[in-house]
Order: C-alpha cells, then sequence, then structure tokens
C-alpha cells in the first residue's frame, strides 16, 4: 500500500471521527432549538416576566405561572446541597488524606456504585425509609410552634425536608469523587513542604490545600448543584406535589421538574399547554447548562495551575 493511499484512509478515518465527535454537541443545539421554537407560542400572548413571576398555575384559565414550582425547586435543592456540601467534602478529605490504600480501593467503587443506582430506587427508598421518618420528626417538633419547623397540614412525612435528604444522598458521589481527585491531585511538594515546617496534617489540609484546591471545591459543588436541580423521579416521589409554596421544611412543593413529568400527558386538550411546558424545560435547561459550564470551566482552570506547580 502506498504512502499516499494510507494518507488518504487517515484523513477519511480522522474527519469521520471528527464529524461523530462533534454529535454530542450539535444535539444539544438542537435540542435546544427545538425546545426553543416549541415554547415561543406561549410568548406571543403572555410576556416571559409574568411566566417567571407568576404564582398562579390553571391552564384551563389561560393561567402559567411559574414562580411557585421555581420556588419549591430552589428551596428542596438547597435543603440538598446544606445537607451534602460538608458531608461529601469531609468524606473526600478523609478518603484522599487519611485512608490507607486498602479503604481506599474499597470505599470508591462504592461511592461510584451510589451513582449507578436508577433515580426510581432513591424515590422508592425515600418513601418507605426517609418519608415516615420525617412524618414522626415532623410531629414532635410540629408541638411546639417553631418558625419554619411545624407543618401546616398537608401529606405528613412528603415535604421538602424529604426531597432534599433523598437528593443529597444522589449528588454525594459526584462531590465526593470530584473534590476527592482534586485533593489527591496537590502536589506532594506542596504537602510536604508544610508538613517540613511542623504543620499537622490537619493545618496541612485546611491552610495549604484547601486553598489550593478551593476554586476546584466550587466547582465539584455546581456540578452537584445542577444535578439536584434537574433531578425529578426521586423528588417527585417525596416531595408531596402540591402547588403552594412551602412555609416550613416540612411543608409539600411541587419543583419544576415534577410539574412537567406529572402534567406533560394533559396537555394536548388545552390551548398553550404544550408551549408553556416546553418553555419550563428550555428554563430548566439553560440553568442546569449554565452551572455545568461554569464547573467545568472551573475544574479545567485549576488542572492547569496544579499541572504548572
Amino acid at each position: 500500500m502506498s504512502i499516499s493511499v494510507k494518507k488518504r484512509k487517515d484523513y477519511i478515518v480522522g474527519n469521520l471521527m471528527e464529524s461523530v465527535a462533534v454529535l454530542p454537541g450539535l444535539l444539544l443545539v438542537i435540542i435546544a432549538l427545538a425546545l426553543f421554537f416549541r415554547s415561543t407560542p406561549i410568548l406571543f400572548y403572555i410576556p416571559m416576566k409574568d411566566l417567571i413571576m407568576g404564582t398562579t398555575w390553571l391552564p384551563t384559565e389561560g393561567k402559567f405561572g411559574f414562580m411557585v414550582s421555581i420556588t419549591g425547586t430552589l428551596i428542596v435543592t438547597l435543603i440538598a446541597m446544606i445537607i451534602a456540601i460538608p458531608i461529601s467534602i469531609l468524606s473526600a478529605i478523609y478518603l484522599a488524606e487519611y485512608a490507607s490504600e486498602k479503604v481506599r480501593s474499597m470505599f470508591l467503587p462504592l461511592i461510584d456504585l451510589l451513582s449507578s443506582i436508577p433515580p426510581v430506587v432513591y424515590g422508592a427508598w425515600g418513601v418507605l425509609v426517609i418519608v415516615p421518618m420525617i412524618s414522626e420528626i415532623s410531629s414532635i417538633i410540629g408541638k411546639y410552634n417553631l418558625p419554619f419547623l411545624t407543618s401546616t397540614g398537608y401529606s405528613a412525612g412528603y415535604c421538602v425536608l424529604s426531597g432534599g435528604i433523598v437528593l443529597a444522598i444522589m449528588v454525594f458521589p459526584l462531590i465526593i469523587s470530584i473534590t476527592e481527585q482534586i485533593f489527591r491531585a496537590v502536589p506532594s511538594d506542596v504537602k510536604e513542604a508544610s508538613l517540613s515546617v511542623g504543620a499537622t496534617r490537619w493545618q496541612k489540609i485546611k491552610h495549604v490545600e484547601t486553598r489550593i484546591v478551593f476554586s476546584g471545591i466550587i466547582a465539584a459543588v455546581l456540578l452537584g448543584f445542577s444535578r439536584a436541580l434537574g433531578e425529578t423521579m426521586a423528588v417527585l416521589m417525596v416531595v408531596g406535589n402540591v402547588l403552594k409554596v412551602p412555609g416550613s421544611i416540612f411543608d409539600p412543593a411541587y419543583p419544576l421538574t415534577a410539574l412537567i413529568a406529572n402534567n406533560y400527558g394533559e396537555m394536548m386538550s388545552i390551548p398553550l399547554y404544550e408551549s408553556a411546558m416546553l418553555l419550563a424545560a428550555l428554563i430548566l435547561m439553560l440553568v442546569v447548562l449554565f452551572f455545568t459550564i461554569m464547573a467545568r470551566l472551573t475544574l479545567i482552570r485549576i488542572e492547569r495551575r496544579l499541572a504548572d506547580e
């Protein structure tokens, strides 16, 4: 086979692989454009501001307010991140800095396994374990009438706290995995230098390594946040699905993802319903995409900085 034929084959194969590599990115653009064009009809009748800030969801009357569902989404996600962030970061520090290689090799596959469990399994586990537990806690705390800790009388146990706990468990693997890798990527010279001047292991982690990888930790949290925002099935099963802004952590909510999943089948009989649902999906997609891109850019920046050091 001549050299020119080999070069031609390499050129063809290279272009073919490039086309295949570009395809996932094009699919993202195609999905976004499809959602945009299918969601524009409602914008001719209702301004975007009224859709986002509206608090009434009555499709039969032409009222499509997303604010209640957006608020529910944010509350559940924030509860999940408040629970997940400290546990995940401390777990990652232990695995990267304190655990032996044997312990690390045993626990890291288990953490990866958590990320592969289907969301519906987390949801079923939440219904069987978390919801009854939160119901009992709610009934005990409710006797004291504490602000933000007293249920207003909806389905006990099916609330934003249950959704936040299940969601936190689902984002544990992502934050732990990324944070552990970032800490292990800190150059050994930096670690040894801090120990050589008399710093303890914890002082080395707190004052040296954490400052170096802080932006990477933020990136891991952002990725966990974007994962939590887009989760549907598990949250839908435990959060209660009541279209009302929760007044306490023991009240139910109706996150945007649950709103789309529960109501999509009814939209064909109501004008603008499809457009409203697809607009909600587009908003959710753009928000998740924004946080994911910001996290990826931050990780790329810290990887380059660690490589330079």
